[in-house]
């Protein structure tokens, strides 16, 4: 008598339901976490450009034309400077992908930043 080895059709539908389950969970999760990391990057670039600002106030005793610009690690995100005294300067997420909103301001007479 022949033996056939293999998995029955109701098996492979059970583990196809279960990968499906799985992935229905871990997905959004994941968006979730990638939303996130942009709203890091766009904070990182915030301080970043911020301390260098201040670090070229601290040599020069002025703002400057100095372009913000600059400081922006990537492309996804642009950094606009109010040069006045005090310092504020605003970065923006051109992704769209940050939930706590679109832009994150710090200011230089607060110390503190905040989503707008």
């Amino acid at each position: 008598m022949k033996t056939e080895k293999g998995f029955t059709l109701l098996e492979l539908l059970v583990v196809l339901a279960i990968i499906g389950i799985l992935a229905a969970i871990a997905i959004p999760q994941f968006a979730r976490y990638r939303g996130n990391a942009y709203c890091a990057r766009v904070m990182s670039d915030a301080r970043n450009a911020f301390s260098a600002m201040e670090a070229y106030y601290a040599e020069t005793l002025t703002y400057g034309t100095l372009a913000a610009a600059n400081f922006a690690s990537s492309a996804n995100v642009s950094v606009a400077v109010d040069s006045t005294t005090p310092l504020q300067l605003t970065a923006t997420d051109q992704t769209g992908l940050c939930p706590q909103g679109g832009s994150y301001t710090l200011s230089a007479s607060s110390g503190i930043g905040q989503w707008n």
